[in-house]
């Protein structure tokens, strides 16, 4: 049983990820060789698809035959989430290059972009600078091209001022990053804010760069939920 089961789940593998993309792709950020998302989306989905497909069945054929198809199956919606991403970071990275804005991966299916050094805001606003419409509308065009996420859009101060200000003006500058994307046609309510004020740093506060550094506006892209 133990043999029919890993003939099955290697075949299946085999099928699977003999129809992926390349295996490999190269960070933009690290320069460090990574597997992408697509086929790490497709052997999780795999994986899946062959335990569910071996632990159902009457005999050991039918179930050597459902663990080929659940691979198949599993697959092919893992890859599909994690080639959406894909093409959305790369897309994201080309509109960015030299904004200033970052462009992170976090795992398969997330994207976090960070307005970091108080980028788009003028000290001790909320009104956006004019020198970030640009940015923001390359981002704009992108999430417009890709409607199957959502975003949260988090704003961030330093330490300088009271803890309620700053919670207020953290908040009030993610609303007005999502207030200029729902003005250039992403829809609202694919759009969340949350003001985090200085509870999460990322830079050493008792230097002026460090709070330069923690003036920020993250948006986190999200898979849209079925």
């Amino acid at each position: 049983m133990f043999r029919l089961k890993s003939v099955a789940a290697v075949a299946a593998l085999a099928v699977l990820l003999s129809g992926c993309q390349s295996m490999q792709r190269q960070n933009a950020t690290t320069g460090e060789t990574e597997t992408n998302s697509t086929s790490k989306g497709a052997i999780v989905g795999a994986v899946s698809g062959i335990l569910i497909g071996l632990g159902t069945g009457d005999n050991a054929k039918e179930r050597r035959n459902r663990a080929l198809a659940g691979a198949i199956a599993g697959g092919a919606v893992g890859a599909g989430v994690g080639n959406y991403f894909d093409r959305q970071e790369a897309e994201l990275r080309e509109e960015l290059q030299n904004s200033g804005v970052q462009v992170r991966r976090v795992g398969q299916d997330q994207l976090v972009l960070v307005m970091e050094n108080g980028i788009g805001f003028e000290s001790d606003s909320y009104m956006l600078d004019s020198s970030i419409y640009s940015t923001l509308n390359g981002v704009a065009r992108v999430l417009v091209e890709y409607p199957d996420t959502v975003l949260m859009i988090t704003g961030h101060t330093d330490s300088t001022g009271s803890e309620s200000y700053n919670q207020t003006l953290s908040l009030k500058r993610a609303e007005s990053v999502s207030s200029y994307l729902a003005g250039q046609r992403v829809a609202t309510n694919r759009l969340s804010t949350m003001g985090m004020g200085e509870t999460s740093p990322i830079c050493d506060n008792s230097t002026s760069q460090g709070r330069k550094c923690n003036r920020r506006v993250e948006i986190s892209i999200y898979p849209k939920a079925n």
